[in-house]
Formats: structure tokens, C-alpha cells, sequence
């Protein structure tokens, strides 16, 4: 009998550290799956289209976008992405950077804003706010975040986006916390940011917009959180809704002094 226990217990140890050592190395195996991804990122596809979108004349008013107000006056957008979102006087509300390219969209092209936020990501003109927001993400690559925080508003969007991140609910009671707020968590293989602090360069709010390879899609940042809203099984709030651009300014500040990594690519 002492004999069968050793054996159980030698092979109950075996068992252990070759599950420890498999689990390492599939860890290990995803990293370098990422690395690799860096070889290549099709978001500067997105980012040339972009680009283009920027200078060419379009809608109903057959206008640019050049005089466009990111923040820093018409025009002026190198820089801009690290400082959205924040209040704008025009809109009298705080708006990120694709709510506020929709307000330019509409009110230098004569779009209609309301009709491109009703559609679906990934259609006609969402790809073109996506493809926008890539490449002006890009011309601030590796410049730190420093979103405002004078305005009365931007000081209560902070606010309601942390009782956002940390209000539970929805069929499963999750809420943003449940994955974002403890270090060195993950859900299956997929390493999960702390994003109640600044979780470091190129991770959490500074790495979108982003290139997800599992579905060749480019997403922003408004997708991102409706696909967490989703995921939480929550209702779908609404693209540059005010939850969404609350959590934007509460994650943006978190993020002070990260360096924006965006556009990155994700597997």
C-alpha cells in the first residue's frame, strides 16, 4: 500500500509540473504569436485611406475635412489624439475622436451624423470614421497622453465613466472591473491591463485604434467598448453614446504619460 502511494503521489507530481510547464509554454507561444503579428500591421492600409479621407472633398457641401477642430484649433490635428476626449464649446458636451469627426463630417460636409452613427461598424461611412481615426491616431504615435481636465465637464465625465467601469450588471453581473482591475490576471491565454491605474505604454486605452486579426477588422475606440458592453451582455450603448465617451475620459486619464502606441494590432 505505501508502495501504491508513493507511485500516486510521483505521478500526481509529474502530472503537475508537466501541466505548469505546457501552460508556460502556450503562454510563451502566444507571445511570440504577437511579436510576429508586429511584422506586418494592415492598419497602415487604413491609415493611407485616412488620410486621403482627410483632404478630399466630399458630401453634400463638397468640402474637406482640413478645417476640422480636433482641440487644437482648424486644421490642427498632430497632436489632437492625445488630448481627446475633452469638452468642445460648439457642442457643449465632451466628445473623443470619432464623435467629434462626425460632428466635422457633418458640419464641413453637410453628412448627416446621426444617420452614420446608427450604422453598423464596419459599413460605409463607419469605415470611413474608422479609417480617420487610424490615421490621425498615427500622426501622434509615441506622443504622451494628456487629456484635460479644466473643464467642469470633463471633470464629471471622469466620474460617471469610473462608476461606469465599476457598475455591475447584465445577465452574468459583470462590469468592466471584472477583468480590468486586479494585476496579472487572464482570461484563457489573453493577458488582461489593470486600466483603474496607468497600466504602461501601448497597453489598454493607448493601443486603439487597432488591426484584430481573428476577424480582419480595423476597430476604434468605440468599438472596442461596445464589444466589452457586449461581452458583458449588456445592451448595445449607443456608437459615441455618453457612457462610451465616459469611460473613454476615465481610461484617457488614467493613461496620463503612456505613450500612444495606436494604430496596434491585436490577434
Amino acid at each position: 500500500m505505501k508502495l501504491i502511494a508513493i507511485a500516486a503521489l510521483s505521478t500526481l507530481g509529474w502530472l503537475v509540473a508537466n501541466s505548469a510547464h505546457a501552460q508556460k509554454t502556450s503562454v510563451q507561444s502566444i507571445e511570440e504569436y504577437r511579436q510576429m503579428l508586429q511584422d506586418g500591421n494592415p492598419a497602415d492600409l487604413f491609415e493611407a485611406k485616412g488620410e486621403g479621407l482627410w483632404k478630399k472633398k466630399r458630401g453634400p457641401k463638397n468640402a474637406s475635412l482640413e478645417q476640422c477642430d480636433l482641440g487644437k484649433g482648424p486644421g490642427v490635428y498632430k497632436g489632437a489624439f492625445l488630448e481627446l476626449p475633452r469638452f468642445f464649446v460648439d457642442t457643449n458636451r465632451v466628445q473623443d475622436l470619432e464623435s467629434r469627426l462626425l460632428t466635422c463630417m457633418e458640419t464641413l460636409q453637410g453628412l448627416n451624423a446621426a444617420d452614420i452613427a446608427k450604422t453598423p461598424f464596419g459599413k460605409d461611412e463607419q469605415n470611413n470614421v474608422t479609417a480617420l481615426a487610424t490615421w490621425l491616431a498615427a500622426e501622434s504615435k509615441d506622443g504622451q497622453f494628456k487629456l484635460p481636465q479644466s473643464h467642469p465637464q470633463e471633470k464629471i465625465s471622469y466620474e460617471v465613466g469610473k462608476r461606469l467601469f465599476f457598475q455591475r450588471g447584465g445577465t452574468h453581473d459583470f462590469s468592466c472591473a471584472s477583468c480590468h482591475s486586479k494585476d496579472g490576471t487572464r482570461i484563457r491565454l489573453q493577458d488582461l491591463p489593470t486600466l483603474t491605474k496607468n497600466p504602461g505604454d501601448g497597453v489598454g486605452f493607448a493601443a486603439w485604434p487597432a488591426y484584430r486579426v481573428s476577424n480582419g477588422q480595423m476597430w476604434g475606440m468605440q468599438q472596442r467598448l461596445n464589444d466589452c458592453y457586449r461581452q458583458q451582455r449588456f445592451p448595445y450603448p449607443g456608437f459615441g453614446s455618453e457612457a462610451t465617451i465616459a469611460l473613454g475620459v476615465y481610461l484617457g486619464v488614467n493613461s496620463q504619460g503612456a505613450k500612444s502606441a495606436a494604430p496596434t494590432i491585436k490577434r
